[in-house]
Order: C-alpha cells, then structure tokens, then sequence
C-alpha cells in the first residue's frame, strides 16, 4: 500500500469511529447505566433515558458538560458505534417510533460499540505498525471485523465479543510491545514500581511531571488528577488508562499509543499539547 492510499485508508477508518450525534437517536443517553458518583447527571438504570436527552435526541445541556461536572458524559464515546446502529442497522428507525424493538437496539448499540473499539484500537495499530507481516495481519482484522458490523440485529446479539476481542488482543499488545521497545532505547532508568489498586498500577494524583514516561507500559494505570505538565510520552501505551483531571498541558502524546477521544476529553489539556493526528483537540481545553 503505497503512503497516499495508506492516508486515505486511515482517514476513511477514522471518520467511521468518529461519534456523530446528530445521526443517533442518544443511545448512550438510554441504554447505558449511570451513577452520579462517576460524572453522570443521576443515577439511572440502563434502559430509561436520561434526564437531559429531549425529544429530538439531542442533550439539552451538551454545551455546559464541564461546568456542568458531567465528567462521565465528556469523557464517554462510543466511537460512532451509535449513528452505525441508527442509520444502517435499522435504516434511520428510532427506538421512540418503534418500542417494541428498544431493547433490542440498545442490546445492538452495546455490541456495535465494542466493535467499533476494537475497531479503533486496529486502526492505531495499523497506523503506527512498521512491519509489513503484522500490518498484513492487522489489515485482514480490521475486515473481518467490520464484516461483523454489517451484519443484520439479530446476528449482532449473537456475536462473542470476548471471543473476538481474543484474537484481537494479540496483535494490539505485539504492536505495543515493539514500539514501546523502540522507544525505550537508549533509557536508562525504567518507571519505579507503585502500587496498584485491582492490579492496575496507582498514580492517582501523583506528580509525575520528572518522570522519563517514554516507552512505559501504562495500560489501564489510574492516572486520575495526575501531574503530566510537558511530559514526553511518546511510545507510551495508554490503553484504558484513566486520564480524567489529568492535567496534560504542553504534554507531547502525539506518537503516544492507543489513546482514544473519550481519554482526552476528560484531561486538562491547552494549546501546546501535541495530540495524535487520529485525535481531535477538545474545543472545551480553549474555556
């Protein structure tokens, strides 16, 4: 694949597993379980819509997410798994004209966001892979899965998204270990062990900002509230690291690894952090 054609590929992936709320009939807002504790209006059960979801779809307090303290809505995408559901599973049919099929297309939204997920994580893979064997590997994934995402309702709630998940877990974590390896090469000190909270590593606030974070394995870390003012992580691995109130200013995650939208929209971030050309710069970060 020549570079041009790998742009335009890359661009088309993007653009797909971009969230489009004006095509979704508020999914998110419906089918999803929420608690107040973690940034979400209220407490409410998966199934019953939310408080602020109005009768065109729309949110009506989309604007004031932030100073609203909706941290859980800033940060939640379901990268475009919803206008996906909306416009081409069931052709444009809200759930609101059709309840007796609700359930059903909230039970396809859950399914068609995990495989938008995977979807987005092989399309980062994709795009930072220099192996031709594993970009090969990487391209037939990515076709099988968005194979699965044309199927019909019914064959959707079928699917074995932990089954699926298993044979694309590999190829994400080989990808990460050999840029990560790139990357740490040449460093001389590695990230001090800490301690972890549900075996997931603990800087919960912790001032991180003279710490060589290159190449380091982050994946799933509570970074909540962390110090990474004008760190270079570059080569790390962020995959379900929690940046929510991390403050990133003048941080560089532009060759960071798997982060995703949700993950940026719910740090502190300003005009001088370099994000990944796949990521789009909060306009929130300018208020």
């Amino acid at each position: 694949m020549t570079y041009e054609n790998r742009v335009k590929y890359d661009k088309e992936l993007y653009e797909n597993l971009r969230v489009d709320c004006q095509k979704c009939f508020g999914f998110c807002c419906v089918a999803l379980y929420f608690s107040a504790s973690e940034g979400f209006p209220i407490d409410k059960d998966a199934g019953k819509p939310c408080i602020n979801l109005q009768s065109d779809f729309k949110c009506a307090v989309h604007r004031n997410l932030k100073d609203k303290g909706l941290k859980g809505c800033t940060a939640y995408d379901c990268f475009g798994a919803g206008q996906r559901v909306a416009q081409s599973t069931y052709g444009g049919q809200d759930w609101r004209r059709n309840p007796e099929t609700a359930k059903q297309m909230f039970d396809v939204f859950l399914v068609m966001r995990g495989l938008h997920e995977m979807l987005w994580y092989l399309t980062e893979a994709l795009r930072i892979q220099c192996d031709s064997n594993m970009q090969e590997k990487i391209s037939s994934m990515i076709s099988e899965t968005r194979k699965l995402t044309d199927l019909d309702a019914d064959s959707l709630i079928r699917i074995d998204l932990v089954v699926h998940r298993s044979k694309v877990n590999p190829l994400l974590s080989k990808t990460s270990e050999a840029l990560r390896a790139e990357a740490c090469r040449g460093k001389k000190t590695a990230l001090k062990a800490k301690k972890r909270i549900a075996g997931r590593l603990d800087f919960i606030g912790a001032d991180l900002k003279k710490i060589n974070l290159k190449g380091e394995d982050l994946r799933g870390a509570f970074l909540i509230a962390a110090d990474l003012r004008g760190v270079d992580l570059s080569g790390a691995d962020l995959i379900g690291a929690d940046l929510r109130d991390a403050d990133i200013r003048g941080a560089n995650l532009s060759n960071s690894i798997f982060i995703t939208q949700g993950q940026i929209n719910s740090a502190k971030g300003d005009s001088n952090t370099k994000l990944p050309i796949s990521i789009i710069r909060p306009a929130h970060w300018d208020k």
